[in-house]
């Protein structure tokens, strides 16, 4: 069963997910901007290291598959 962590985290990603396509259907941020700050986020996490390096580079995955999906930007 989800622990309120994983209620937090999926929040958080659902919003952050809407502000980022409301950045750029409002054109606030291009498309490349967008994208650039998806692979930071990751690249922070892959680069992790200590005990939680392991949920570090889950998340990292995570966010690839954001960035492969596209779903943070609308593609025609």
């Amino acid at each position: 069963m989800p622990d309120q962590t994983d209620h937090a985290g999926r929040a958080a990603l659902s919003i952050s997910e809407a502000l980022l396509l409301a950045m750029n259907d409002h054109a606030l941020l291009p498309e490349h901007e967008i994208m650039g700050i998806l692979r930071d986020a990751a690249a922070t996490h892959e680069n992790a290291t200590g005990p939680d390096a392991d949920a570090h580079r889950e998340v990292a995955a995570l966010i690839n598959r954001i960035i492969a999906g596209g779903n943070s930007v609308r593609r025609p």
